[in-house]
């Protein structure tokens, strides 16, 4: 009887030891589960709303819509300079004066040839309408009296001459002459340039040319300002295509509101053509493109689930999502490149 006590008794230590063993190991196993998951640290952006463009690019360099080459009208030297480059000219303005003495003096002869061929001709009408005098020596005084009169016409206009007058409105670019100079018939003395508007000039695909309408809004971007944004408008299409490119010229006005702008200066333009409002935006590099599709890491408790999405316009820095995603959603826009689907994430910021 105590031999049998006896061997009940060590298998329930036995079973009690096994038991023991068997609880530690599965605690032991859970804990290091838990130990193995892995939170991978990611940055998320919310699904925002928001207006979006779609626009045709391209670049140009700035041209002035006016400018003019002031050419001297008569051959004189040059006595008075008044204006320098940068200033600012009206039409009709006085520029710079030529030597006019020898010119007044001219005038003044041919004012008083006229006044003498002025008497004679009202003396002969008079005697004409009388019949004193024939019809033919009545019409030699007259052609002499037309033929001086237009030598007094001739003479007060190269007197006017020696002023020389600005043909446009707009800014001096440059000045050719100096005082003491004498300057030759033709002779390029000035140039102006009218800086409002400056002209962009885009030669638009003949495929695109249908989203394209007059007034539509552009944006200008140079390099020179470091990237500020000027604005404009379509200005004027070409009513032709041009067969060895297959474009159509694009005139867009820049609003130059910063009067920084100068004719030559390189330029980046978006023109306008559409405008979706109140769209849902993601960052551009929150997208994976994969195999033909778009995919973003959507976040939802700590998980990030991978999401095909379909994008619609985009801009420089957002994308447009036409379906696939919802406003207020989280997506990863750093670190979704070491993800996979169902990966466990921690948002940091």
């Amino acid at each position: 009887m105590k031999k049998l006590y006896g061997v009940l008794s060590f298998c329930l230590l036995l079973t009690l030891f096994i038991f023991f063993v068997s609880c530690g190991k599965n605690g032991e196993a859970k804990d290091k589960e838990q130990e193995d998951v892995v939170l991978i640290p990611v940055e998320a952006s919310k699904v925002r709303t928001d207006d979006i463009s779609a626009f045709l690019t391209g670049t140009a360099t700035l041209e002035a819509e006016e400018e003019a080459e002031v050419v001297a009208k008569t051959s004189e030297i040059v006595t008075e300079i008044l204006v320098e480059e940068g200033m600012p000219v009206k039409k009709g303005q006085v520029l710079a004066r030529l030597e006019n003495k020898m010119l007044t003096i001219e005038v003044q002869q041919a004012q008083a040839d006229i006044n003498k061929l002025a008497n004679d001709f009202n003396r002969n009408k008079e005697l004409f309408g009388k019949n004193l005098i024939s019809k033919e020596e009545f019409q030699n005084v007259r052609f002499q009296y037309e033929a001086q009169k237009a030598q007094f016409d001739k003479a007060k206009l190269n007197l006017e001459y020696t002023s020389i007058k600005a043909p446009i409105s707009g800014i001096v670019a440059a000045r050719y002459i100096k005082n003491g100079n004498m300057v030759k018939l033709n002779q390029p003395v000035f140039k102006i340039v009218d800086f409002d508007p400056l002209i962009a000039l885009l030669y638009v695909p003949e495929v695109d040319i249908h989203k394209i309408k007059l007034g539509q809004k552009a944006e200008i971007r140079l390099d020179a300002t470091n990237g500020t944004v000027y604005h404009g408008s379509v200005w004027r299409i070409s009513p032709i295509v041009d067969p060895a490119s297959g474009t159509v010229k694009v005139t867009v006005a820049v609003k130059d509101e910063y009067a920084s702008l100068k004719p030559g200066m390189f330029a980046r333009v978006k023109i306008i053509y559409d405008i979706h409002k109140n769209s849902l935006l993601i960052p551009k590099h929150a997208v994976l493109s994969e195999d033909g599709s778009e995919t973003v890491f959507v976040i939802k408790d700590s998980t990030a689930i991978r999401q095909t999405v379909e994008t619609g316009y985009s801009n420089d820095f957002y994308f447009e999502i036409i379906s696939g995603l919802s406003a207020g959603d989280q997506v990863v826009v750093v670190g979704q490149n070491g993800l996979k689907d169902s990966s466990k994430v921690e948002i940091i910021q």
